[in-house]
């Protein structure tokens, strides 16, 4: 008998141990990937790694000249859980109901999209509004959404712009990688009819399947139990889980045109999510794959593909 409350003991005490660990290591996970901090973990990382072309064109590319030569306006609104939002805004030189409103990556700001932005801008003629998202640059936060609690930021951001420039604005949103989801995301939202169409380039189809990957790419480790713990532990930091924060669910709900754009030889953003996300898309879609593009890079190495298939699609959706 006492040999027997020794096993039962000793087996408490390893699964207390156990489960002790793996909070533990939920909650670096947490700390590591959505907690707003230095992101350290991602130097060096080999799937993040773009062509000489494209980081010429990221780091020195004239768009950020032409970013700094213009005046934004700057706007703010408030969350629906409280947090002070900012976003800026240019007019375009012409009068013109047409507008673009960009969500940028993780761990980005509202002025990356410069690169989207000069296009939109000089070669459209659209007005110009690119927020920081929570957690990110100007706006408040003290954690990464990941696209779920963004995506109501973005219906109140819509909503901005509408009351800002006049019921008869038509919008496109355009997002690149975690901003490319936030836009799938809100998609499936209650978005006025303003919003006329979607550009996704480089989207993952959920948080949960993404976490799964880059946990098993990056640490070599099992998705159970450490995502569902890590997934908890966000629950109660930041009010959102894993398997609700799905881009294709609501892509599923969706009457919005969507142009979907991915390099086939993204490694960090698998491009099999965009195929996924397209093949679940309910409402009018177009998918762009661009041959040997990696993550994010599609605009650089294949810019004169990109921008045709761009303009074609806004020219038949944007009335």
């Amino acid at each position: 008998m006492k040999r027997k409350k020794v096993i039962i003991r000793s087996a408490v005490g390893f699964l207390a141990v156990l489960l002790f660990a793996n909070f533990a290591i939920g909650y670096y996970l947490y700390d590591l990937a959505i907690a707003r901090n230095v992101k350290e973990f991602l130097s060096g990382n080999q799937d993040l790694e773009v062509s000489a072309e494209a980081m010429d064109v990221f780091t020195q590319g004239g768009w950020k000249d032409w970013v700094r030569s213009h005046q934004f306006e700057r706007w703010n609104i408030e969350s629906e859980d409280g947090l002070i939002l900012n976003g800026y805004y240019l007019e375009a030189e012409e009068p013109t109901t047409k507008t673009v409103v960009f969500a940028h990556g993780y761990l980005g700001r509202a002025n990356d999209m410069g690169l989207f932005g000069q296009r939109y801008y000089e070669d459209l003629g659209y007005n110009m509004f690119t927020p920081d998202l929570r957690g990110h640059g100007e706006s408040e936060g003290d954690y990464i959404g990941f696209g779920w609690p963004d995506r109501l930021d973005i219906v109140a951001w819509v909503d901005k712009v509408v009351e800002e420039l006049g019921d008869n604005v038509e919008i496109v949103l355009h997002g690149v990688s975690m901003g490319a989801a936030t836009m799938l995301m809100a998609s499936g939202e209650e978005l006025p009819s303003n919003v006329k169409a979607i550009v996704a380039d480089s989207p993952y189809s959920n948080v949960y399947d993404l976490f799964s990957y880059q946990l098993d790419r990056m640490f070599h480790l099992p998705e159970f139990p450490i995502l569902p713990t890590t997934g908890l532990v966000t629950n109660v930091m930041a009010g959102y889980n894993f398997k609700e924060a799905s881009a294709l669910n609501q892509v599923r709900k969706t009457e919005i045109p969507i142009l979907y754009i991915h390099g086939s030889n993204d490694t960090f953003v698998p491009t099999e999510m965009t195929e996924e996300l397209y093949e679940n898309t309910n409402s009018e879609k177009e998918l762009l794959i661009i041959d040997g593009a990696s993550h994010g890079e599609s605009i650089i190495l294949a810019e004169d593909k990109y921008l045709e298939t761009l303009y074609r699609f806004l020219d038949k959706h944007m009335e």
